[in-house]
């Protein structure tokens, strides 16, 4: 299987009323924002970005309970919902940060 995995410590920057499919499934958009410090080419970098996210089912319901600007590690996968568009990250868990 060939892998498409992203596992990212963000903040939940901003996130939309949870809305439902037409078969009743869960739905959130939100919006998440990293900063870290990361070696690249043997140089330290920081790094800064922001990226669209989507939660499905349960998740999204956990999800809209949080709070923003709270901080999670989420992992999932990259994806576009059509060709050349900016691909989200679809939240298929986060956990809390220890």
């Amino acid at each position: 299987m060939k892998q498409n995995l992203l596992t990212l410590t963000a903040i939940l920057q901003t996130k939309e009323p949870l809305r439902y499919s037409p078969a009743g499934i869960p739905i959130l958009n939100c919006r998440l924002a990293h900063q870290s410090e990361q070696i690249e080419g043997g140089i330290a970098r920081r790094v800064n970005c922001e990226i669209p996210a989507v939660a499905i089912g349960e998740v999204a319901k956990s999800l809209a309970a949080k709070e923003p600007e709270t901080e999670w590690q989420f992992s999932g996968f990259l994806a576009t919902k059509r060709r050349y568009e900016i691909a989200e990250l679809h939240v298929v868990e986060f956990t809390e940060l220890i």
